[in-house]
């Protein structure tokens, strides 16, 4: 297995493992935020999402730096992955997951949210808002063009880690996680895409319900209404998701055909998810002192359950 960290600063593959030596490991600064592994046994890119020590694990715009430029070296190789001697190995499988115990993500950037509107600077919000967005609309639709897409999620994901969650054709969730979509506690609404992305899977109708009632639900609740795929047992996600692999690739051509087909038939609008960002910007200029007390209070509480 070999792996790239996404703020190395070359971005260049390390050397493949071979049977008699280790893999070698890539420099990388302090506080990477993504690390993408290959494993070439079943052709799978594991993309991590490393917690910093004392941050939040939110999508914050270091995160999202990071995911760009892992996702900009990917695509330029067509989404395979450069071996040592400069060969593309096949991805047939990506899994997005996190390396936290606790956290698969807790979404958006709620100090960044709160700073943009305390200023009154709504451009950088919407910059913001629209960076989430794009790393929505590119692991849902340009990665999983190529492979098959799957969320491992082992704990919380909440807000925009829920929706990024949903971007991948299947989300496989261990038994203790818990899925919510906070943002109407505070007078906002999902705007990376999880309206399309619930509708796809639950109908326009239950997903907008979803949206709106600021509840957490648990992963076997979600299975049973048809929004994630699998729950397993808590520490055998990773297990859980070499099985699916494994029974997958069994006929991957036609199973990755129909995704596709799925995907043409209800496609992602990014024209129409960027109008979605704008009205939420100007939700976001409206919010009432109340709404601002309420957020103000979650960015407290975010920063003192990771330390800060």
């Amino acid at each position: 297995m070999t792996s790239l960290h996404s703020d190395s600063p070359l971005l260049r593959n390390p050397q493949r493992p071979r049977a008699h030596r280790p893999a070698a490991h890539p420099a990388s600064r302090p506080g990477a935020g993504v690390e993408i592994r290959h494993d070439a046994t079943i052709d799978t890119a594991w993309v991590t999402m490393q917690p910093r020590p004392g941050q939040a694990l939110n999508f914050s715009p270091a995160l999202l730096d990071a995911f760009d430029a892992a996702f900009a070296h990917w695509e330029a190789n067509g989404c395979k992955w450069e071996d040592d001697d400069g060969s593309l190995l096949p991805v047939h499988y990506a899994v997005l997951r996190s390396a936290h115990p606790q956290y698969f993500s807790i979404g958006g950037d709620l100090a960044l949210f709160n700073d943009c509107i305390t200023r009154g600077d709504f451009d950088a919000l919407r910059a913001y808002s629209r960076r989430c967005m794009d790393l929505t609309y590119r692991w849902a639709c340009h990665v999983a063009h190529h492979a098959t897409t799957i969320s491992l999620v082992q704990g919380r994901a909440l807000g925009g880690g829920f929706e990024s969650a949903l971007s991948s054709d299947y989300v496989i969730a261990e038994e203790q996680s818990e899925f919510g979509l906070p943002e109407i506690l505070f007078g906002l609404f999902p705007c990376s895409g999880g309206m399309p992305l619930l509708a796809r899977r639950i109908g326009l109708a239950r997903a907008q319900r979803m949206m709106t009632d600021g509840r957490l639900y648990k992963a076997a609740e979600l299975l049973e209404m048809g929004v994630i795929d699998e729950v397993c047992a808590q520490g055998h996600g990773e297990r859980a998701v070499r099985r699916f692999i494994a029974e997958h690739s069994r006929a991957r051509g036609a199973r990755h055909a129909l995704q596709l087909a799925r995907q043409r038939m209800q496609p992602l609008d990014l024209r129409e998810m960027a109008a979605v960002v704008d009205d939420w910007v100007d939700v976001a200029r409206g919010l009432s002192t109340a709404n601002l007390r309420v957020l103000d209070t979650l960015t407290r509480m975010q920063s003192s359950e990771f330390g800060q």
